[in-house]
């Protein structure tokens, strides 16, 4: 087995051995080791260099190979001759596995239309214009994914896995920005290889990226590869799981000679390049450009093929160092005309005790076909194409033969100059026999363009232009008078098949965004290249540690501007409903957003955000009618004493609106230092664990027990939540106390001394009232009784006058009884 060149031939062995043991030897005829090592072979001292130099050669060859070496360097050629034959065999089958793909593909390049056909049938001159339904399609959809894809702000965001705090965020904001800042900035070939995989895609149903860190730019690549480059087995199924991927490389002798200079291919003898066959796709590619290769362009093809194998020597093995006939993920890059192996590279993490392939590309597809390569609009509405490209053709032949008519004509007819067309007001002359011109010549019974293939050929151009762009059809059939659930379901109705084709997008570009950040966290160096906000620009290192996602910016549901304004105005729609319910702010700037208008905030001002102040500030706020907001870390009780003497001031008790906010804002403050005393008084429990441990008073192991049990209390919700309404119970009730008034004290009210004396003037009053009526009445009853005496008297009289008239009535009856007495 071939050794590395491990000594550095510059060095004399001898001059070694004389430094460590200052041992003078008579210097012969010099020899040349194949590493690099000079030797005597004659006379005793050259023995004696010889021995040392091959025991210190063998030393160095025991060494272990470094994980990332290159190890067709220490193969032999044999067995790298036996690997190349069997990779280049499994290329070929791989190959041919694909023929009719291929076949399919070229024939869907012809009906782009890029070139002119010259037909000589059915007559000379027949048309040869292909119908644009297909280029036409292929545009829109380009220019539609291009500009969501690729926008001019960058195409990273980020999200944040798992805890969101202020670390996070801005760790978030950093790689955002900085991610954007290499691939607008740094990686030149993004912008122009995106923009052509979107032509690309929708032709051949699959595009690749490669994403790579490129030893010669120094700085990650992320490159376009046509699907014609990347060959893999008939059996596969996805980029994850297929055992190979071949990436067919075109590279000039230059460029091969970089990378061995770098260090990247060994050196080894290329003969010159032969013909080799061209694939059929790129001949169709290079036929639709009018370009070809000419004898002077020494263009190389490269294979690389990122495999699985088990190369002897390097077998993956078990516990016991037994071989486990398992093979392992390899990168082998070798000449396909020559056979020759220029590197083969370990294609796994070091230390991965699965061995997992590291994955470099990304599968872009328009829509999933029936096997690995998926079907573009050549295989959905290719045939819509070609019959439309035929009837088209038809239409024109028809209108170019009913306008220059031809026939038959009887023999004897001369006619001047009859291989000139006639001009218009132009009349020739002309000899029939007989004189009847009418009889001599009969024209071809020619038809004007068919109406039927016309109509014909505006329902196959509208199915084929349907498939693709109804959407944009169903948005401008919109107005703002329709309801927002019929407007929601014409963009439903209208984006189920680009939706789905960009979602495609959306997936295969966040893939290849994090296989970006995975090379850019394992080759980029570990500063920022210019400073950062609040943080040393060497953070870089841990920004990059998989607390971040990476997604692409673009909106997977939405595929274009007319969809996100239409959704957007609905939504505004909705909030100006009902304000009440809705942040109307919220809902302007979204439509702001949509409509890609630049500096919102100059337009529509963002609303200003409670900032952390000093009580006297938000007492100055609650009268203002504004909000107010408690923060942690503030002065809790200082804020609560303020409040509580602000709100016993009559002007705030006669303000009920600010008294109400106030009182909220109050319990705020109450409950944040609940939060805090709460945290407190643990913190108090682990210092007396940690003081009971130094002084013995209970071991280490009783001690982490405590602090366990302490530490799962701080992450109990349930429990943290007991102890903080514990406490908020005892200031509540404090508080309260501060804000009830005490009972009123009358002696020291002037006010209600003023009141007492006003009542006791109010008493006196009454009471002399009650005297003057006391004495009325007294004249009154004095009145009644006089006058019931004289009453009384009177009747007396009034009786003995009856008395005195009834004795006289009976004196005088009897006077008259006496006289009839003595009459009779």
């Amino acid at each position: 087995m071939a050794l590395p060149p491990l000594i550095d031939s510059g060095i004399r062995p001898e001059d070694m051995i004389a430094d460590e043991m200052s041992v003078e030897v008579p210097v012969a005829q010099v020899e040349m080791f194949e590493n690099g090592a000079e030797v005597i072979p004659d006379g005793e001292g050259g023995a004696i260099v010889q021995a040392l130099a091959e025991a210190l050669i063998g030393e160095m060859a025991e060494e272990p190979i470094p994980f990332d070496a290159n190890l067709a360097e220490f193969l032999e050629e044999s067995d790298m001759s036996d690997i190349a034959s069997d990779l280049l065999s499994s290329f070929e089958e791989d190959t041919e596995s694909r023929d009719e793909w291929e076949e399919t593909y070229t024939k869907g390049l012809d009906l782009l239309g890029v070139k002119t056909i010259e037909r000589s049938q059915p007559f000379q001159g027949a048309s040869g214009v292909t119908h644009p339904l297909i280029s036409e399609s292929v545009t829109q959809f380009q220019a539609q994914a291009y500009k969501e894809l690729l926008p001019s702000g960058g195409p990273v965001k980020t999200r944040i896995v798992g805890l969101q705090n202020q670390e996070t965020e801005s760790q978030a904001k950093r790689v955002k920005d900085y991610m954007n800042y290499l691939i607008m900035e740094e990686m030149e070939e993004f912008d122009p290889d995106m923009d052509q995989l979107l032509f690309y895609l929708p032709l051949s149903g699959s595009t690749f990226k490669k994403v790579y860190y490129d030893t010669v730019r120094n700085r990650p690549v992320a490159k376009f590869i046509p699907a014609q480059d990347v060959v893999v087995p008939y059996s596969a199924s996805d980029l994850a799981t297929t055992p190979r991927i071949t990436h067919i490389l075109k590279m000039s002798d230059n460029d091969l000679r970089k990378q061995q200079v770098m260090g990247m291919y060994r050196e080894v003898e290329l003969s010159s390049t032969g013909d080799d066959e061209e694939n059929p796709v790129r001949q169709k590619v290079d036929e639709l450009q009018g370009t070809s290769k000419s004898y002077t362009d020494e263009v190389r093809t490269v294979l690389e093929m990122h495999v699985e194998m088990d190369i002897e020597g390097f077998e993956d093995v078990d516990e016991n160092n037994e071989p486990t006939g398992i093979k392992l993920p390899y990168i082998v890059t070798l000449d396909r005309d020559s056979s020759k192996i220029f590197s083969i590279r370990r294609n796994y993490m070091e230390g991965d005790p699965y061995k997992q392939k590291i994955q470099y590309f990304v599968h872009y597809k328009f829509m999933p076909g029936l096997g690995f390569y998926g079907f573009g609009l050549t295989h959905m509405i290719g045939g819509l194409g070609r019959a439309a490209t035929s009837l088209l053709r038809q239409l024109i032949d028809a209108g170019t033969l009913a306008n220059l008519p031809a026939g038959f004509k009887a023999r004897g007819v001369r006619v001047r100059n009859d291989d000139e067309p006639l001009q218009p007001g132009e009349w020739r002359d002309i000899d029939a026999p007989g004189g009847n011109i009418r009889e001599a010549i009969i024209p071809l019974p020619y038809k004007e363009p068919s109406g039927t293939l016309a109509q014909l050929l505006g329902a196959l151009v509208e199915g084929g232009r349907r498939f693709v762009s109804v959407a944009d059809n169903a948005v401008s059939n919109m107005n703002q008078e329709m309801p927002v659930g019929t407007t929601v379901a014409m963009l439903e109705r209208g984006m189920k098949v680009m939706s789905a084709i960009h979602k495609r997008l959306h997936y295969a570009q966040k893939n290849e965004f994090r296989i970006l950040a995975r090379v850019i966290a394992e080759n980029l160096p570990e500063a920022y290249p210019y400073p950062v906000a609040n943080a040393n620009s060497e953070i870089k290192i841990t920004d990059f540690d998989g607390r971040v996602d990476i997604l692409p910016v673009s909106d997977p549901n939405i595929f274009s501007m007319a969809q996100r304004v239409s959704l957007a105005q609905s939504q505004l729609q909705l909030a100006q409903s009902n304000p009440q319910m809705h942040n109307l702010h919220a809902a302007y700037r979204r439509m702001y957003q949509a409509l890609e208008i630049q500096n919102i905030d100059e337009i529509l001002p963002p609303q200003p955000q409670p900032q952390p102040t000093g009580p006297a500030l938000e007492n100055s706020l609650v009268l203002k009618g504004k909000l107010i907001q408690a923060f942690p870390g503030q002065e809790h009780n200082a804020h609560i004493m303020s409040h509580v003497a602000f709100l016993k001031t009559p002007l705030i008790i006669a303000t009920a609106p600010a008294q109400g906010a106030l009182y909220g804002h109050l319990q705020e403050h109450v409950s944040l230092l609940a939060q805090e005393q709460a945290m407190q008084q643990i913190q108090q429990q682990m210092q007396q664990v940690d003081l009971l441990v130094q002084t013995g008073g209970i071991t280490p192991e009783e001690g982490q027990m405590q602090m366990q049990q302490l530490q799962m209390q701080i992450q109990d919700e349930a429990t943290m939540s007991r102890a903080i309404a514990q406490i908020e119970q005892v200031i509540v009730q404090q508080v309260a106390q501060m804000i009830t008034p005490p009972p009123p004290n009358p002696a020291a009210d002037p006010l209600v001394q003023l009141r007492m004396q006003e009542l006791g003037l109010k008493q006196a009053e009454l009471q002399a009232d009650v005297q003057n009526d006391q004495s009325k009445l007294e004249v009154e009853v004095a009145k009644l009784q006089q006058q019931a005496a004289a009453d009384a008297a009177r009747l007396e009289t009034q009786e003995e006058i009856a008395d005195q008239r009834d004795a006289t009535n009976r004196e005088r009856i009897d006077v008259q009884r006496q006289k009839l007495q003595r009459g009779g």
